[in-house]
């Protein structure tokens, strides 16, 4: 009785006090809110990464397909060039696109990310997703002639190998996944030599990734959720609001929280310095137990980010439960 009262307790504790980093499987530390930057580009995005970082943020989550690299590296180098804040202080995270997963194409990729972001590493780097598209071209989507998307038959495995390169050489402090299964993801740890320490997916009340959170938190693997506003479908969520209301908070922040709050790092993109400042101030909101399951409760395992076009490829992610 006894020790279950201090469970409870530790619980509560931990939910109160909400650690603003969290341990990887490599020791590293990873902030636990971070920018998301996706459809963000030119000043929009530059103005955006500095007024993350005057707020607090030190994560900075970008990737090849985004084009909006070399933005937040003109952004970064303003930060930097100041003094206030150093390289070592702000957590960058890219991820490898579909045209790349090659082997010796991986540190090609890497290569360019680092050249558009002005950076000498990443402070991690992920596959984007399991499967590959038609290398040596400069289209992000290559399609036939027909409108067909070309797919490689690269297998992933070979793509983990080239990021195990990228982090023997220094280039990536750590390396991940980004839109794995449970079975991928097993078979990835069944012949790594680095461990991956991330697995980036979408998550949020609609698919709250329960089943793929346990599984990975079982091999230490830290979830990040991508889209943790439903892409702003939950922001009018009666429950979601009915919970904020009660809080003193926006539907965004609990929203943010209720990730953060299961342990998982989570990107909220925004662009103006108000929601960019609201969305880090989740530190001093805590959820009830009751708070928590009401928003479990909206759970459907519904997916916005479906990649139509990739349904029929052996590597597609999300036809299995989880």
């Amino acid at each position: 009785m006894i020790a279950k009262v201090l469970v409870i307790c530790l619980a509560i504790a931990m939910s109160e006090c909400l650690p603003k980093t969290i341990t990887l499987n490599n020791g590293k530390q990873m902030p636990i809110i971070g920018l998301g930057t996706y459809q963000a580009t030119g000043d929009v995005i530059y103005s955006s990464v500095i007024n993350a970082l005057s707020v607090g943020y030190r994560h900075i989550d970008t990737a090849y397909l985004y084009d909006n690299e070399k933005d937040i590296g003109r952004a970064l180098k303003q930060v930097f060039s100041e003094g206030r804040i150093k390289r070592e202080d702000v957590f960058v995270v890219s991820k490898l696109w579909h045209t790349f997963h090659s082997r010796p194409l991986v540190m090609e990729a890497m290569h360019k990310s680092l050249d558009n972001l002005g950076l000498d590493y990443l402070d991690l780097y992920l596959i984007h997703f399991p499967f590959g598209l038609k290398e040596g071209t400069n289209e992000t989507t290559p399609v036939d002639e027909k409108g067909r998307v070309l797919f490689s038959d690269v297998d992933y495995i070979e793509t983990w190998k080239g990021m195990e390169d990228v982090y023997d050489k220094g280039f990536a402090k750590s390396i991940g996944l980004s839109n794995f299964n449970s079975k991928q993801i097993d078979r990835i740890l069944g012949m790594a030599r680095v461990l991956p320490v991330v697995n980036q997916v979408e998550c949020h009340p609609y698919l709250n990734q329960k089943r793929l959170l346990d599984f990975c938190s079982q091999r230490k693997i830290v979830l990040t959720a991508y889209s943790p506003l439903g892409t702003g479908r939950l922001l009018n969520e009666t429950k979601v609001l009915d919970i904020a209301e009660k809080h003193g908070v926006s539907a965004a922040q609990v929203l943010i929280r209720y990730e953060a709050q299961r342990g998982i790092v989570v990107i909220p993109k925004a662009t103006s310095r108000k929601y960019i400042e609201e969305n880090f101030h989740i530190f001093n909101l805590t959820l009830s137990e009751q708070d928590m399951k009401d928003i479990d409760s909206l759970n459907q395992n519904l997916r916005y980010n479906v990649v139509d076009y990739a349904k029929n490829n052996k590597y597609y992610p999300f036809n299995e439960p989880f």
